[in-house]
């Protein structure tokens, strides 16, 4: 969009209220993808350090891009960062903890059943299953935020969406 192109140029200038608003539009979807990409419990921090990384690198921005996909190239690229050290032991905890938590209502039923479902795909497949179908991108937004090929997206979220169907039936 190219009212976020004009936020992210006002950021570069040190606009405290264009960052504010580019996070307020952006914030939850951010933050979605990355419940399902690398959990609930490390989403927030995640999308934390996202946030902070567009505040620092603004001029990183080539205009190559939607505002949108560098968005969200940045916040794969750190959720893959956490996942390399800490993050095991912190999603090991997490998913003990949700464990232990009572969840006899239907929607919650059905929201373990969709979490455990996500959890058996590659962290790759659920990175293009969320942009894809959860937040509309193109193959083509989802190829370059991920920064893998196009064909590797398309193959990921059939494969995924097979799986997801496979697990949870096809309703």
């Amino acid at each position: 969009m190219e009212e976020d192109a004009a936020l992210l140029a006002a950021v570069c200038d040190g606009s405290q209220r264009a960052f504010n608003e580019l996070v307020d539009r952006h914030q939850q979807s951010v933050r979605n993808f990355l419940r399902r990409v690398v959990g609930r419990n490390d989403a927030d921090d995640v999308a934390q350090e996202t946030f902070l990384a567009v505040w620092t690198q603004a001029r990183a921005w080539r205009g190559e891009s939607a505002v949108r996909s560098w968005l969200f190239a940045i916040a794969w690229r750190k959720a893959k960062d956490m996942q390399r050290g800490w993050f095991r032991r912190r999603r090991r905890d997490a998913a003990w903890m949700e464990g232990a938590e009572d969840s006899t209502e239907e929607s919650g039923v059905m929201q373990r059943a969709l979490e455990q479902a996500m959890a058996s795909l590659s962290q790759e497949q659920r990175a293009a299953v969320m942009l894809c179908l959860a937040h509309d991108f193109s193959h083509a937004e989802a190829a370059e935020a991920l920064e893998i090929p196009l064909g590797t997206v398309k193959s990921h979220v059939t494969r995924g969406r097979e799986r997801l169907r496979e697990v949870l039936g096809e309703t």
